[in-house]
């Protein structure tokens, strides 16, 4: 009995000895006190379009600008991270989206989270984007190809010659260089003038950005400029890079001294996602659903909000469309003036942004914009940002604001107008096609492409511009609160950066967007700390109305497949060719408030 006793102690005792067995109690502790560090990984690549993220045709959601800044003010924000991981892969973005992106980035170091940036390669506006991060990490193979500015101009006028077709470009401001391209063969005086006084801007702005980025000197910048490209190894001794390695050696730099911390990386931190199941019948109502843009009902908010009316692509009549696959916008004026009205309406909207982006277009459709907004003053307060260009039209549709933001590197100005049509006689003629012509009115002509301008032709479009010239330079005097003659002096079809236009009166403050929003709010008397819903207008396209044009037929904004075509091409030939569509513009109208060419700064 004593026996069994004895053994069902053991029995009982053994157990609790095994629970405290010491390898078992320093494992369990040693997992306990590992520390486990929580990373977002977010990849900056892409055109960044502004507006609103929408659902793409096949299911993914669309980033834009917005949602880009939004994933990173959410690791801004989220206290669980320790470290953000940037994968920059070829962002093709302009110099004020540059600048909105790398603020976001400054603004999660100033949260506290270690941002590192990872490239295989990297060009100019990558390594800006990189240079705002705590290091860079970049492998042996890989490159950092700074090699200066470049703007290059293509002409066409040997072209046209060549084909016989005569352009016929009329203008007014000598710096409204629209029509050169068509006319001449290379840039005159004026043209040189304006560009070079544009990349003088950019590249101080770019030596600027790297030098306190990097704690390097302008003239270190401009040699490491002059010396060409730099493979990853010369990068680093020369002060561009922190880390020649791959991107697993970023966990290594995240863990530091304690090599035994745990590190988990989230992909695609903070990217949209939606339902992607269509199957069944529940599905394909949902799929029809989102390809209509459907989106489910929702209770009508009563909270006060900010209007944010995004205003992007060239300006033209009639609805504004995107191409379903590319992503490219024309701004419409029937879609924003209804957008305005809905702001303008709606008691709960206490103030509105207008964010440009447009390189301008229809003189008209820019008018009847511009006049819907005026119906604003007094009303709600009235604010402007600038995105990339907000030249031409696009400064037309915001010289009233109460006050204006703009990018230093926004391209803005280009107060002018030009208008004509192109002749093709003479090319008609190479191919064998003759033209009999019946007409009555000594101007009947003045739009046929077939003849060019009679001398009372071209005296009569040359009168309607400077029309429209005087009614855009007055109307921006009084919108900046100048007289005209001193905005004339610095009218005359000239473009600007946003740095530019600052000194000269044109705009009033650098900001981003969220500037802009955080002063329409405080403008509307709104307390700082008030929290305000955001507005977005107009409502994104859905990809049916992208594929197959808007649901109101009376629309005129439909994008021409060639917008498609050039997506194909190699950049160099689609460049080229994009430099003819102001014959398309021409096509619908004939007098333009229009960026006075396209620009290809790399």
């Amino acid at each position: 009995m004593k026996l069994f006793a004895v053994l069902l102690s053991l029995l009982v005792i053994a157990p609790v000895f095994a629970a405290n067995a010491p390898g078992d109690s320093s494992d369990k502790a040693e997992a306990a006190a590992k520390k486990k560090l929580s990373v977002a990984h977010i990849e900056i690549t892409g055109g960044y379009s502004e507006g609103v993220s929408s659902p793409g045709l096949f299911g993914d959601v669309v980033e834009t600008l917005g949602s880009g800044l939004q994933r990173l003010d959410k690791a801004a924000r989220d206290e669980s991270l320790d470290a953000v991981i940037l994968h920059i892969s070829d962002p093709s973005i302009g110099w004020a989206k540059l600048n909105e992106l790398r603020v976001g980035i400054q603004k999660m170091r100033a949260k506290g989270r270690k941002v590192y940036a990872w490239m295989e390669s990297v060009d100019t506006k990558g390594y800006l984007l990189a240079a705002a991060c705590d290091q860079i990490v970049i492998p042996e193979s890989g490159m950092v190809m700074l090699p200066g500015l470049r703007a290059e101009v293509s002409f066409y006028k040997n072209l046209f010659d060549m084909l016989s077709i005569q352009p016929q470009m009329l203008r007014v401001g000598e710096f409204k260089s629209a029509a050169e391209p068509y006319s001449r063969s290379e840039m005159s005086p004026a043209f040189r003038e304006e560009m070079e006084a544009i990349l003088d801007d950019y590249y101080r702005q770019i030596v600027e950005t790297i030098a306190s980025s990097r704690k390097l000197t302008p003239d270190q910048v401009k040699a490491i400029i002059d010396t060409g490209l730099h493979t990853a190894s010369d990068a680093k001794k020369l002060g561009l890079i922190d880390v020649v390695g791959y991107e697993d050696a970023i966990e290594a730099l995240i863990k530091g001294d304690d090599k035994d911390a745990e590190v988990k990386i989230t992909k695609g931190y903070g990217k949209k996602k939606i339902d992607t199941d269509f199957s069944g019948f529940t599905g394909m109502a949902k799929m029809m659903n989102l390809m209509m843009g459907v989106e489910p009902t929702t209770r009508k908010s009563t909270a006060p909000k900010i209007a944010v009316i995004n205003a992007s692509g060239a300006i033209m009549s009639g609805s504004s469309m995107t191409d379903p696959f590319f992503g490219e916008q024309t701004m419409g004026s029937t879609t924003m003036i209804k957008a305005i009205r809905q702001a303008r309406d709606d008691s709960t909207v206490k103030a509105v942004v207008l964010r440009v982006d447009s390189p301008g277009g229809s003189a008209l459709a820019s008018d009847l914009m511009w006049h819907e907004l005026e119906a604003l003053d007094g009303k709600k307060p009235f604010i402007v940002s600038m995105g990339d260009t907000a030249a031409s039209g696009g400064y037309y549709i915001a010289m009233g604001a109460d006050r204006i933001f703009a990018e230093p590197g926004t391209l803005t100005g280009s107060i002018g107008v030009v208008g004509g049509k192109i002749a093709l006689e003479k090319f008609y003629e190479k191919v064998g096609i003759t033209t009999s012509i019946v007409m009555r009115g000594k101007n009947s002509g003045v739009l046929s492409t077939t003849t060019p301008f009679s001398e009372t032709e071209k005296a009569a479009m040359q009168k309607m511009l400077n029309d429209i010239y005087a009614q855009f330079t007055t109307k921006a005097a009084a919108g900046r609160k100048m007289e005209v003659d001193k905005l004339e002096k610095m009218a005359r079809g000239r473009v600007y950066t946003g740095a530019q236009a600052l000194q000269l009166g044109l705009v009033d403050e650098l900001g981003t967007l969220a500037d802009a929003i955080a002063f329409a709010k405080k403008s509307a008397g709104i307390d700082p700390d008030t929290k305000m819903e955001r507005l977005d207008l107009p409502k994104p396209t859905s990809p049916f109305e992208a594929l197959f044009g808007p649901l109101d037929p009376s629309s005129t904004g439909l994008q021409s497949p060639s917008s498609a075509l050039l997506k194909h091409l190699p950049e160099e030939v689609a460049s080229q060719l994009r430099g003819l569509n102001i014959y398309e513009l021409l096509a619908r109208e004939r007098v333009l408030t229009v960026l006075p060419y396209r620009v290809l700064v790399k």
